[in-house]
């Protein structure tokens, strides 16, 4: 969950007392693993649900503060965004039936939410990113009024020195700017914890490196953002470069994003592992600390808290993540999987979750020291290969390049089974939740489910409310509780049109042909005719909207040949009325008729965003 009450790393002061906070929380972390103070039997688990709370329409809530209240209960705490929420899931020894008891929980605290969810016309969605979310729900008015998360993103953007920027391209391609985190509350994982030997720190954390591409492969489920289709799992991207604090240049500045896998493979203890954070990341935050500092905690016979050390790892995203915390007062070091997505159901997540833990533990002896057997780069580019192309991608493993499917079925499904029969977990709980695993290997995962079922209700359907059927669908199939790989893809008919005072930004089309203010009347009369456009607006040379033509316009010229010799500005409509995304669209029909025209630009801040004709709305 992290610390709630945090401040800016500003002044002198501020900065020796947090500096000499971390340079002791390293020192007791380092005399602990000396000592083997450290737990390490019963091995424990955890996890993080991550959750979206949509309205009547489908669309992003802005209620998550009022339902969290009305909430009330420990377990629930707030997130990034006024339409987020998280459940932190009890610790729990890894054996027996430990996987259906975390299922069982991860449901009651579900339904409860989304009991609670319901008195307000909101409902709960489970997936990595939450189709219906646009360019709106960005803004600062959506942050979750808590002073860390406004002092978070002022430190990173002030660190980053201009906007953020996110450029993915996939199918479809997304060039986006933004002045916070805001893009951060896209996203929404299931984040998976496993307790780790810190004696075989350096082999346990570069194993689990090794394993998150094919792990992610049949897990992925964020495949849209904004309508556009990108990465079969494209938080990775998109978390990557939403609190991307690096300088365009690269230059005397962090080298590696926050949010990335690494650069090398792991060396030394888990302090260095740390030592190399802080050296890499510069301190962004810091907090008021408790008067004892780690070391006095120390000696007097208690398991520090590592606040500082734990305040910076905070703000540090490794796909792995290394953490360090207490079980009933005795220190113990996890490994926090934090690439795994929501959904699309909790027994996908449930089973996404035992398939990592099983591969985690079933490491074989030939694989021991992966270091020295496989190439980082081959590791990392395995990752990304998952992210961007799901089940369809190809590994590097073992000195051959194997498919997916091969790659899963013949070697890591027996290596997860092998895994938790080491543990002792329950043979019918292994068998339950890998079958999972395996049917959905053989059919589809999140991914391809949402992208099959968006391009469906894409024949009936603009973008925004294809996205509001889309998510709807999501919603049902997810609480009827059976896998992804069992669902058949949403179809036009299951939904009713949503009830809703319908905007601009509902209809209006974004695929424009525009033209240059300098261009030839002809050219662009010509571009008219060979695309049956009735409405074609004309842009400066800063992409900046200056101007209409209609067909009414061209009926007017006629024949006259002079059109030869002008440009189209000598000829456009200058200045044009504009609507905004936000608009009403009884108020854009109101604006066409006093106009005399057919359809109307749509802009935000001088730039082209679409155009909204009367074919769009009727």
């Amino acid at each position: 969950m992290g610390t709630h009450t945090v401040k800016r790393l500003k002044d002198a002061s501020e900065r020796k007392t947090y500096f000499y906070r971390l340079l002791t929380d390293l020192e007791a972390l380092e005399q602990m693993l000396k000592t083997g103070a450290f737990t390490t039997d019963p091995i424990h688990i955890g996890a993080e649900q991550e959750f979206c709370l949509v309205n009547k329409n489908w669309e992003p809530s802005d209620q998550a503060v009022e339902i969290l209240e009305a909430i009330n209960e420990p377990h629930f705490t707030a997130e990034l965004t006024r339409y987020n929420l998280e459940i932190n899931l009890d610790p729990i020894p890894l054996s027996g039936s430990c996987f259906s008891e975390m299922h069982k929980q991860l449901n009651t605290l579900l339904d409860y939410g989304q009991e609670v969810a319901e008195k307000f016309r909101n409902n709960i969605i489970i997936t990595g990113i939450l189709p219906t979310i646009s360019t709106p729900y960005l803004k600062l008015s959506y942050m979750t009024p808590k002073e860390r998360y406004k002092i978070l993103s002022d430190a990173i953007t002030e660190v980053k020195g201009s906007n953020m920027e996110v450029h993915i391209k996939g199918v479809d391609e997304i060039n986006l700017h933004h002045d916070s985190i805001m893009y951060e509350g896209c996203n929404t994982s299931f984040q998976a914890h496993l307790q780790i030997d810190p004696d075989d720190f350096a082999n346990t954390y570069n194993w689990a490196q090794a394993i998150s591409g094919p792990v992610l492969s049949v897990c992925t489920n964020s495949p849209i953002l904004m309508g556009r289709e990108l990465w079969e799992e494209t938080r990775i991207a998109l978390f990557t470069q939403s609190v991307d604090t690096r300088k365009s240049t690269f230059l005397l500045n962090e080298r590696e994003p926050r949010v990335g896998f690494g650069a090398a493979w792991a060396q030394g203890s888990a302090a260095d592992f740390f030592k190399e954070s802080i050296v890499r990341f510069r301190s962004l935050i810091s907090t008021d600390f408790d008067p004892a500092d780690s070391l006095e905690e120390l000696k007097a016979g208690k398991a520090p808290k590592l606040s500082a050390l734990n305040l910076h790892n905070g703000t540090v995203y490794p796909w792995n993540r290394l953490c360090y915390g207490r079980t009933h007062g005795k220190p113990h070091l996890r490994i926090e999987n934090r690439y795994l997505p929501s959904g699309p159901t909790t027994s996908d997540e449930i089973a996404n979750m035992m398939f990592w833990v099983g591969v985690m533990l079933g490491r074989p002896k030939d694989w021991e020291e992966i270091h020295k057997k496989m190439d980082f780069r081959d590791a990392k580019k395995n990752f990304f290969n998952a992210a961007r192309y799901g089940m369809a991608a190809q590994f590097h493993w073992g000195e051959k390049i194997i498919p997916t499917k091969e790659l899963l079925l013949e070697h890591f499904l027996p290596m997860a089974y092998k895994g938790l029969s080491r543990a002792n977990v329950s043979r019918k709980d292994a068998e339950h939740y890998l079958g999972i695993i395996q049917n959905r290997i053989n059919t589809q995962n999140g991914s391809e489910w949402m992208v099959k079922t968006y391009r469906e209700l894409r024949k009936d359907f603009n973008a925004p409310e294809a996205l509001r059927r889309l998510t709807a669908s999501l919603f049902e199939r997810s609480y009827k509780g059976y896998p992804v790989d069992a669902w058949k893809r949403g179809r036009s008919h299951e939904h009713k049109h949503t009830k809703k005072k319908q905007r601009v930004g509902d209809l209006m089309s974004t695929k424009i042909i525009t033209a240059q203010e300098e261009d030839s009347a002809a050219l662009v009369i010509g571009m008219m005719k060979w695309n049956d456009i009735h409405h074609l607006p004309i842009l400066n040379n800063a992409n900046r909207l200056v101007g209409m033509i209609t067909w009414k316009d061209v009926e007017e010229l006629g024949e006259d040949d002079r059109i030869y010799a002008l440009s189209i500005q000598e000829v456009m409509r200058k200045n044009p009325k504009t609507l905004h995304p936000e608009t009403l669209v009884q108020e854009a029909e109101e604006a066409m008729r006093e106009q005399n025209l057919e359809g109307l630009p749509v802009v935000v801040e001088h730039i082209l965003v679409g155009i909204l004709t009367s074919n769009d709305i009727h």
